[in-house]
């Protein structure tokens, strides 16, 4: 299993509109092959930021299976407009 870790920076005053627009996004994401779980969080310090945990079985269903599918277009289609600046997307694995 790997951690995806994507942070997002928002245009400023849109963090309400893209929370909304995540409500439809999930289920893209949370049906997809290999997704086990995913969850989204609001910033504190920084309500413009949102930081979004998914566990997936392998690497290649986060990169191949969803970042090459149909689903993920409508993602990108749904959240992209509030973005300031492309997410940062790292993965990790269990270290222990």
């Amino acid at each position: 299993m790997i951690i995806e870790r994507a942070i997002f920076a928002l245009k400023p005053g849109t963090a309400d509109d893209f929370a909304a627009a995540y409500g439809q996004a999930r289920k893209l994401i949370e049906t997809s092959k290999g997704c086990r779980k995913a969850a989204m969080h609001r910033g504190i310090e920084n309500p413009d930021s949102f930081i979004l945990l998914v566990e997936w079985e392998t690497l290649e269903d986060h990169m191949v299976g969803f970042r090459e599918s149909p689903a993920f277009s409508e993602w990108r289609a749904l959240l992209g407009p509030y973005f300031a600046a492309p997410p940062a997307v790292e993965h990790y694995t269990a270290a222990l």
